[in-house]
């Protein structure tokens, strides 16, 4: 072999050199930036995805729907203390968990979503790639033209991954001249990082993902939780912090308001040394006879319930003396469990009604599907 022939090889054989380690360390920069991408991008299609469930489909008084046909379901009255208690809480619970049970049912359901992510993010990286080389190849103003190209490339994922051009400034002084070969290099590193994504993917669980898809999908129903102080029913505003007063559709019996509140509005009347359900609902009670009292404080007319202060005076509570079957099936259901959570005893007027011990879960379940 000739000197001259000797050369050129050396020559190429340090040009192939200096592309792979261009290669290898840009990828070792795209594959936490990969993941990363990957990850939220698949949070976002699950949250989407099961949006289409009937559950989630609608506002958030169709979840409530679906969370009160849930709790009747179980008929567990510890989840209904839960729910009446802190309902923001038990509402992201809820969400949380039929994510889980969506993602992780044994279908691969969630390996399926990165895999396709991690394809979609490939491609858009792939097309970077040859995009920037043709941008490149042809410029004869630059003579840096690893530099231009890492200029390109960046600016070309900009919306595809979080790679800082700053991260790369090691390589941009690479003697690499052949940018198709770089090109082609780069491309088989990529196809490398995208088997051993994918192969770490198919053991993958929720608990790698940063931002939680059950936290995107709870994004969609939030608004107001402000709670009514007479029987904990949720306002349906959809705007936290909103201007105005704070309103429900369908208040309850005040028995089952939530056991923090009992503190404040007794739920039971105190008599002959014994304390007596209130079973009437609030929005009937507002335009009675009827008195209530805050902690020992002095008996206030329902009437006048908004001049008691703050935690009332934001409450706009409607006349509508129908009270809806699934919260009478409750109260009779769970009697002896009530009774034990306020330490009191359905008696006298506030007996529970026979007709309300007559009814059954299926009423209740039929009353909410039409609403």
């Amino acid at each position: 072999m000739s000197f001259l022939s000797t050369l050129r090889s050396q020559i190429s054989c340090q040009g192939a050199t200096s592309v792979t380690t261009f290669a290898a360390f840009l990828c070792d920069k795209i594959e936490p930036a990969l993941c990363q991408a990957v990850y939220e991008r698949t949070a976002k299609d699950i949250a989407e995805d099961i949006q289409k469930s009937p559950d989630f489909q609608g506002s958030r008084a169709n979840l409530e729907v679906c969370i009160l046909r849930y709790l009747a379901e179980q008929e567990n009255f510890e989840y209904f203390k839960q729910y009446l208690m802190s309902p923001k809480q038990f509402c992201e619970s809820y969400i949380e968990t039929r994510v889980r049970n969506y993602c992780l049912d044994g279908s691969r359901r969630l390996g399926m979503f990165l895999e396709s992510s991690l394809d979609i993010l490939y491609q858009n990286i792939l097309s970077a790639v040859s995009l920037s080389a043709r941008i490149v190849k042809d410029r004869k103003d630059r003579e840096d033209k690893i530099s231009l190209w890492l200029d390109e490339f960046c600016r070309q994922l900009t919306e595809v991954i979080n790679l800082p051009r700053s991260d790369l400034k090691g390589i941009e002084h690479q003697e690499v001249t052949d940018i198709e070969f770089l090109s082609s290099a780069i491309g088989e590193a990529l196809e490398d990082l995208r088997a051993r994504l994918m192969k770490g993917f198919a053991g993958a669980d929720l608990s790698l993902f940063p931002r939680q898809p059950h936290t995107i999908l709870a994004e969609h129903f939030s608004g107001c939780w402000a709670q009514c102080p007479f029987c904990g029913a949720v306002c349906t505003n959809t705007m936290w912090n909103h201007d105005g007063d704070h309103q429900v559709v369908y208040h309850r019996p005040e028995v089952v308001t939530e056991f923090a509140w009992w503190k404040i509005l007794i739920p039971f009347v105190f008599k002959y040394g014994r304390y007596e359900p209130v079973i009437d609902i609030c929005s009937s009670l507002v335009v009675s006879d009827r008195r209530f009292r805050v902690g020992g404080g002095p008996w206030i007319p329902y009437k006048t319930y908004r001049n008691t202060g703050a935690l009332l005076s934001t409450w706009k509570i409607l006349h509508d003396s129908s009270m809806q079957v699934y919260w009478k099936w409750f109260v009779s259901r769970f009697r002896t469990q009530l009774e034990a959570l306020y330490n009191g005893k359905f008696h006298d007027r506030g007996r529970i009604p026979e007709a309300w011990q007559r009814i059954t879960k299926q009423e209740a379940l039929s009353e909410l599907d039409k609403r």
